[in-house]
Protein backbone atom coordinates (compact mmCIF):
# COMPACT_ATOMS: atom_id res chain seq x y z
CA UNK A 1 0.00 0.00 0.00
CA UNK A 2 1.68 3.23 -0.75
CA UNK A 3 1.38 6.12 1.31
CA UNK A 4 -1.47 7.97 -0.49
CA UNK A 5 -3.58 5.39 -0.02
CA UNK A 6 -2.69 4.45 3.30
CA UNK A 7 -3.53 7.98 4.40
CA UNK A 8 -6.65 8.20 3.34
CA UNK A 9 -7.54 4.83 4.03
CA UNK A 10 -7.00 6.05 7.66
CA UNK A 11 -8.40 9.11 7.25
CA UNK A 12 -11.66 7.28 5.88
CA UNK A 13 -11.84 4.75 8.56
CA UNK A 14 -11.12 7.12 11.42
CA UNK A 15 -10.30 10.53 10.71
CA UNK A 16 -13.50 11.14 9.35
CA UNK A 17 -15.88 9.64 11.85
CA UNK A 18 -14.02 11.31 14.44
CA UNK A 19 -13.97 14.50 13.22
CA UNK A 20 -17.43 14.25 12.37
CA UNK A 21 -17.97 13.34 16.02
CA UNK A 22 -16.16 16.17 17.91
CA UNK A 23 -16.29 19.06 14.70
CA UNK A 24 -20.08 19.04 13.19
CA UNK A 25 -19.74 22.57 12.65
CA UNK A 26 -16.26 22.85 11.15
CA UNK A 27 -16.26 19.53 8.59
CA UNK A 28 -17.99 21.52 6.05
CA UNK A 29 -14.97 24.45 6.43
CA UNK A 30 -12.42 22.01 6.64
CA UNK A 31 -10.04 20.79 3.22
CA UNK A 32 -8.59 17.77 4.00
CA UNK A 33 -5.99 15.88 2.09
CA UNK A 34 -2.03 14.81 1.98
CA UNK A 35 0.31 16.69 0.31
CA UNK A 36 3.53 18.27 0.87
CA UNK A 37 7.16 17.29 1.83
CA UNK A 38 7.97 13.70 1.52
CA UNK A 39 7.90 10.63 -1.07
CA UNK A 40 4.48 9.68 -0.57
CA UNK A 41 3.35 13.10 -1.55
CA UNK A 42 4.88 12.80 -4.84
CA UNK A 43 3.79 9.37 -5.48
CA UNK A 44 7.41 7.93 -4.67
CA UNK A 45 7.79 6.04 -1.92
CA UNK A 46 8.75 2.50 -1.70
CA UNK A 47 10.08 -0.08 0.80
CA UNK A 48 13.36 1.88 1.60
CA UNK A 49 10.83 5.28 2.25
CA UNK A 50 9.62 3.35 5.29
CA UNK A 51 12.92 3.35 7.49
CA UNK A 52 11.78 6.97 8.45
CA UNK A 53 9.01 9.95 8.90
CA UNK A 54 6.46 7.37 6.42
CA UNK A 55 3.13 6.03 7.92
CA UNK A 56 -0.31 6.99 8.12
CA UNK A 57 -1.38 10.42 8.42
CA UNK A 58 -3.04 13.55 6.72
CA UNK A 59 -3.32 16.89 6.95
CA UNK A 60 -6.21 19.56 7.62
CA UNK A 61 -6.60 22.64 6.61
CA UNK A 62 -8.35 24.97 8.10
CA UNK A 63 -8.72 29.16 6.98
CA UNK A 64 -6.94 31.65 9.55
CA UNK A 65 -10.04 32.27 11.64
CA UNK A 66 -10.84 29.23 12.47
CA UNK A 67 -7.47 27.88 12.97
CA UNK A 68 -6.89 30.92 15.39
CA UNK A 69 -9.63 29.20 17.15
CA UNK A 70 -10.19 26.00 16.53
CA UNK A 71 -6.90 24.71 15.18
CA UNK A 72 -5.46 22.99 18.92
CA UNK A 73 -8.04 21.11 19.90
CA UNK A 74 -8.73 19.80 15.98
CA UNK A 75 -4.93 18.97 16.46
CA UNK A 76 -5.65 17.48 19.60
CA UNK A 77 -8.29 15.05 18.31
CA UNK A 78 -5.80 14.25 15.60
CA UNK A 79 -3.52 12.94 17.83
CA UNK A 80 -5.94 11.15 19.78
CA UNK A 81 -6.41 8.75 16.55
CA UNK A 82 -4.94 4.52 16.99
CA UNK A 83 -1.30 5.16 16.52
CA UNK A 84 -1.22 1.31 15.48
CA UNK A 85 -3.82 -0.97 14.37
CA UNK A 86 -2.91 -5.50 15.03
CA UNK A 87 0.35 -4.35 15.84
CA UNK A 88 1.35 -2.75 12.86
CA UNK A 89 2.40 1.00 13.13
CA UNK A 90 0.06 3.49 11.30
CA UNK A 91 0.13 6.86 12.42
CA UNK A 92 3.04 8.91 10.86
CA UNK A 93 5.52 9.90 13.24
CA UNK A 94 6.87 13.10 13.22
CA UNK A 95 10.40 14.58 14.48
CA UNK A 96 11.89 17.80 14.75
CA UNK A 97 13.01 17.87 11.30
CA UNK A 98 9.52 16.72 10.00
CA UNK A 99 7.03 18.49 12.25
CA UNK A 100 4.12 20.27 10.45
CA UNK A 101 3.82 18.20 7.71
CA UNK A 102 0.55 16.47 8.67
CA UNK A 103 -2.36 17.36 10.62
CA UNK A 104 -4.16 20.36 11.66
CA UNK A 105 -2.65 23.16 9.32
CA UNK A 106 -3.53 26.92 8.94
CA UNK A 107 -4.41 27.26 4.60
CA UNK A 108 -2.42 30.50 4.56
CA UNK A 109 0.49 29.44 6.41
CA UNK A 110 0.58 26.42 4.49
CA UNK A 111 0.68 28.18 1.26
CA UNK A 112 2.75 30.90 2.62
CA UNK A 113 5.99 28.34 4.10
CA UNK A 114 6.52 27.18 0.42
CA UNK A 115 5.80 29.90 -1.91
CA UNK A 116 6.08 33.06 0.02
CA UNK A 117 2.74 34.30 -0.40
CA UNK A 118 -0.89 33.06 1.72
CA UNK A 119 -2.74 33.02 -1.73
CA UNK A 120 0.34 31.94 -4.01
CA UNK A 121 2.22 34.50 -6.15
CA UNK A 122 0.83 36.89 -8.37
CA UNK A 123 3.64 39.07 -10.23
CA UNK A 124 6.10 37.69 -12.29
CA UNK A 125 8.78 38.71 -9.82
CA UNK A 126 7.10 36.93 -7.59
CA UNK A 127 6.93 33.46 -9.30
CA UNK A 128 10.51 33.75 -10.02
CA UNK A 129 11.51 34.18 -6.04
CA UNK A 130 9.98 30.70 -5.77
CA UNK A 131 11.98 27.68 -5.32
CA UNK A 132 10.40 25.31 -8.47
CA UNK A 133 10.89 22.14 -5.87
CA UNK A 134 8.44 24.32 -3.51
CA UNK A 135 5.84 24.70 -5.61
CA UNK A 136 6.24 21.32 -6.69
CA UNK A 137 5.76 20.53 -3.20
CA UNK A 138 2.92 22.70 -2.34
CA UNK A 139 0.57 21.13 -5.88
CA UNK A 140 1.44 17.47 -5.17
CA UNK A 141 -0.71 14.93 -3.31
CA UNK A 142 -4.17 14.36 -3.33
CA UNK A 143 -7.23 16.50 -1.63
CA UNK A 144 -9.39 14.11 -0.20
CA UNK A 145 -12.51 16.86 0.56
CA UNK A 146 -12.51 20.37 0.35
CA UNK A 147 -16.24 21.57 0.98
CA UNK A 148 -15.51 25.34 1.24
CA UNK A 149 -13.39 25.04 -2.04
CA UNK A 150 -11.01 27.62 -0.58
CA UNK A 151 -7.48 25.67 -0.35
CA UNK A 152 -8.23 24.23 -3.88
CA UNK A 153 -8.71 27.39 -5.42
CA UNK A 154 -5.02 28.28 -4.89
CA UNK A 155 -4.15 25.09 -5.87
CA UNK A 156 -5.48 25.26 -8.76
CA UNK A 157 -4.08 28.49 -9.89
CA UNK A 158 -0.52 27.04 -8.98
CA UNK A 159 -1.32 23.84 -10.85
CA UNK A 160 -2.25 26.04 -13.98
CA UNK A 161 1.34 26.61 -14.04
CA UNK A 162 3.70 29.44 -14.65
CA UNK A 163 2.74 32.94 -16.49
CA UNK A 164 4.14 32.03 -19.73
CA UNK A 165 6.55 34.94 -19.92
CA UNK A 166 8.15 33.56 -16.62
CA UNK A 167 8.17 29.70 -18.40
CA UNK A 168 10.10 31.36 -21.26
CA UNK A 169 12.23 33.34 -18.78
CA UNK A 170 13.03 29.79 -17.48
CA UNK A 171 13.25 27.74 -21.02
CA UNK A 172 15.99 30.27 -22.15
CA UNK A 173 18.15 29.57 -18.87
CA UNK A 174 17.87 25.89 -19.38
CA UNK A 175 18.54 26.05 -22.88
CA UNK A 176 21.29 28.31 -22.10
CA UNK A 177 22.49 25.79 -19.57
CA UNK A 178 22.57 22.87 -21.37
CA UNK A 179 24.27 24.20 -24.13
CA UNK A 180 27.06 25.67 -21.37
CA UNK A 181 27.50 22.81 -19.34
CA UNK A 182 27.07 20.08 -22.01
CA UNK A 183 27.77 20.81 -25.60
CA UNK A 184 30.31 23.05 -24.68
CA UNK A 185 32.27 22.32 -21.43
CA UNK A 186 32.26 18.92 -20.80
CA UNK A 187 34.27 17.87 -23.67
CA UNK A 188 36.84 20.69 -23.05
CA UNK A 189 36.76 19.43 -19.41
CA UNK A 190 37.75 15.90 -20.91
CA UNK A 191 40.12 17.10 -23.26
CA UNK A 192 42.39 18.93 -20.16
CA UNK A 193 41.95 15.64 -18.47
CA UNK A 194 39.43 17.52 -15.32
CA UNK A 195 38.14 14.69 -14.82
CA UNK A 196 36.24 16.75 -11.64
CA UNK A 197 34.90 19.73 -13.85
CA UNK A 198 33.67 17.52 -16.47
CA UNK A 199 31.42 15.29 -13.78
CA UNK A 200 30.08 18.53 -12.64
CA UNK A 201 29.69 20.11 -16.12
CA UNK A 202 27.87 16.16 -16.82
CA UNK A 203 25.71 16.70 -13.91
CA UNK A 204 24.80 20.33 -14.52
CA UNK A 205 23.49 19.45 -18.39
CA UNK A 206 21.43 16.59 -16.27
CA UNK A 207 20.27 19.11 -13.85
CA UNK A 208 19.18 21.93 -16.41
CA UNK A 209 18.24 19.57 -18.99
CA UNK A 210 15.70 17.57 -16.46
CA UNK A 211 14.11 20.94 -15.37
CA UNK A 212 13.84 21.59 -19.50
CA UNK A 213 11.63 18.73 -19.46
CA UNK A 214 9.65 19.42 -16.81
CA UNK A 215 8.80 22.98 -17.97
CA UNK A 216 8.33 21.63 -21.81
CA UNK A 217 5.59 19.71 -20.28
CA UNK A 218 4.05 22.81 -17.52
CA UNK A 219 5.20 20.89 -15.14
CA UNK A 220 7.18 21.63 -11.65
CA UNK A 221 10.48 20.18 -11.45
CA UNK A 222 10.55 18.37 -7.57
CA UNK A 223 13.41 17.84 -5.18
CA UNK A 224 16.37 16.86 -7.16
CA UNK A 225 16.59 13.46 -5.85
CA UNK A 226 12.91 13.14 -7.32
CA UNK A 227 13.81 15.00 -10.74
CA UNK A 228 14.39 11.89 -12.75
CA UNK A 229 11.55 9.43 -11.60
CA UNK A 230 9.25 12.22 -11.79
CA UNK A 231 10.18 12.48 -15.71
CA UNK A 232 8.48 8.70 -16.18
CA UNK A 233 5.37 8.54 -18.11
CA UNK A 234 5.64 12.61 -19.31
CA UNK A 235 3.61 13.30 -22.08
CA UNK A 236 6.52 15.42 -23.76
CA UNK A 237 9.65 14.20 -24.34
CA UNK A 238 8.54 10.71 -23.51
CA UNK A 239 12.22 9.31 -23.89
CA UNK A 240 13.45 11.81 -21.72
CA UNK A 241 13.76 9.75 -18.41
CA UNK A 242 15.34 6.62 -20.51
CA UNK A 243 17.66 9.26 -22.12
CA UNK A 244 18.74 10.61 -18.93
CA UNK A 245 19.41 6.71 -17.50
CA UNK A 246 21.47 6.06 -20.15
CA UNK A 247 23.71 9.05 -19.55
CA UNK A 248 24.25 8.49 -15.86
CA UNK A 249 25.61 4.63 -16.69
CA UNK A 250 27.69 6.00 -19.41
CA UNK A 251 31.59 6.74 -18.77
CA UNK A 252 32.98 9.66 -19.17
CA UNK A 253 34.28 10.71 -23.18
CA UNK A 254 32.89 10.62 -26.06
CA UNK A 255 30.15 8.37 -25.81
CA UNK A 256 28.67 10.30 -23.14
CA UNK A 257 29.64 13.45 -25.63
CA UNK A 258 27.10 11.95 -28.16
CA UNK A 259 24.24 10.85 -25.65
CA UNK A 260 24.38 14.48 -24.84
CA UNK A 261 24.00 15.90 -28.11
CA UNK A 262 21.49 13.44 -28.70
CA UNK A 263 19.27 15.07 -25.90
CA UNK A 264 19.82 18.32 -27.00
CA UNK A 265 18.74 18.17 -30.40
CA UNK A 266 15.67 16.40 -29.15
CA UNK A 267 14.87 19.37 -26.79
CA UNK A 268 15.61 21.05 -29.81
CA UNK A 269 12.82 19.73 -31.63
CA UNK A 270 10.34 20.48 -29.23
CA UNK A 271 11.20 23.62 -29.03
CA UNK A 272 10.53 24.09 -32.30
CA UNK A 273 7.22 21.94 -32.22
CA UNK A 274 6.15 24.46 -29.75
CA UNK A 275 6.51 27.24 -31.69
CA UNK A 276 9.16 28.29 -29.41
CA UNK A 277 12.37 28.53 -31.82
CA UNK A 278 12.46 28.45 -35.48
CA UNK A 279 16.67 28.01 -35.18
CA UNK A 280 17.29 24.64 -37.16
CA UNK A 281 21.17 24.52 -35.11
CA UNK A 282 21.52 21.54 -32.52
CA UNK A 283 22.82 23.84 -30.31
CA UNK A 284 21.03 25.42 -27.79
CA UNK A 285 22.05 28.79 -27.29
CA UNK A 286 21.06 30.04 -30.51
CA UNK A 287 17.50 28.69 -29.39
CA UNK A 288 18.12 30.60 -25.78
CA UNK A 289 18.59 33.92 -26.93
CA UNK A 290 15.42 33.48 -29.00
CA UNK A 291 13.10 32.08 -26.75
CA UNK A 292 14.21 35.16 -24.81
CA UNK A 293 13.17 37.37 -27.80
CA UNK A 294 9.25 36.13 -27.77
CA UNK A 295 9.15 37.71 -23.89
CA UNK A 296 6.57 40.43 -24.21
CA UNK A 297 7.67 41.57 -20.08
CA UNK A 298 10.45 43.77 -21.24
CA UNK A 299 12.55 43.70 -17.02
CA UNK A 300 12.28 39.85 -17.96
CA UNK A 301 13.28 40.37 -21.33
CA UNK A 302 16.04 42.23 -19.89
CA UNK A 303 17.64 40.49 -17.18
CA UNK A 304 20.70 37.82 -18.35
CA UNK A 305 19.47 34.94 -20.56
CA UNK A 306 21.42 32.65 -17.09
CA UNK A 307 18.95 34.14 -14.49
CA UNK A 308 16.23 31.61 -15.24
Amino acid sequence: MTGQQLARQYYETLGRPALAAHFPALVPRMAVGLAGEGSECFGFDDALSRDHDWGAGFCIWLEEDDFRQYGAQVQAVYDSLPAEKAGFPIRRQQDEYSAGRVGCLCTQHWYRRYTGFPEGPETPAQWRRVPEAYLATVTNGTVFADPLGRFSAVREKLCAFYPEDVRLKKLAARAAAMAQAGQYNYLRCIKRGDMVAAQLARAEFMRAGMSMAYLLNRRYAPFYKWMHRGLEGMPVLPRAYEQFAQLAQIPDGPRAAENIEGLCLTVAAELRRQGLSTVRDSFLLPHAAEILERITDPELRRTHVMEG
